[in-house]
Parts: structure tokens; sequence; C-alpha cells
């Protein structure tokens, strides 16, 4: 038993099938903490939530790319996978704050591609900066 849980192919579908499940509940958090119902503005073609929530996901991806490169064990990768998230999610706060004269989500539900394209790419920067510094 121990050679099937040792073979590549089933290492990867492990490590793909956990990133998957804590993409969609990282995203469901997201959805949590943002005034904006994700999915229900992408199928009305809010374009900048599109953008936004496309960050996310490349940013929630790439820590797990790290994470992945870096740990021997599937619960490493998602113990180091969900610290990455917490400090991206940190990131998206600091973003609010740094941003007193409007807010961001009200901006990104009406459609405003400026500020999603900048959420986009504040994303998946400080995910290639958090994926860097993962053990």
């Amino acid at each position: 038993m121990n050679q099937f849980w040792e073979n590549t192919f089933v290492e990867t579908a492990a490590r793909y099938s956990v990133a998957v499940l804590c993409l969609i509940v990282f995203l469901a958090i997201f959805e949590i903490v943002t005034t904006y119902k994700n999915w229900e503005e992408i199928k009305k073609g809010n374009f900048a939530v599109a953008m936004a929530t496309g960050g996310k996901i490349f940013g929630i991806a790439n820590i797990f790319r790290y994470s992945i490169e870096h740990n021997d064990t599937v619960v490493q990768n998602i113990l180091w996978g969900g610290f990455g998230f917490l400090l991206l999610l940190f990131g998206y706060f600091i973003f609010e704050f740094l941003t007193p004269t409007y807010k961001i989500d009200f901006e990104i539900a009406n459609d405003n591609r400026a500020v999603g394209f900048i959420s986009m790419v504040i994303s998946i920067g400080l995910s290639f900066v958090i994926g860097a510094s993962i053990g």
C-alpha cells in the first residue's frame, strides 16, 4: 500500500485535489468578506469583479504551487497554503485601508475596471512574495 501512495500519479492527483478543494474554500471566504457576490456579478458581465476574482484564483493557486514545491507532504501543503491564503486576505484588507477616499468593494461592484485591474495585480504580485517566503 505504501508503494501506491508514493506513485507520482497518485501523489499528483492528491495534491491537485487538495489544492482545488482549498481554492473553493478560500474563494468562499473571499465571497464572505466582499460586499458583492462574485459569481452573480460575473454572470452579469462585471469585468472588474472578474479581474479581481481571477487575481484571487491565480494568487491562491500560485501560493499552492510554491507550497507543493517546498513541502513533502499534503498536510504541509495545506498548512502552508492556508497560511499563504491568510496573508493574501490580509493584503486585501491592506488595499482597502490604503485607499480611504473610496471603497474598493464598491468600485469593483460598480465595474470600475481600473480598480478591478489593480486588485488583480495586487493579488498576483503578493502571491509571488508570499510563495517565495514559504518554507
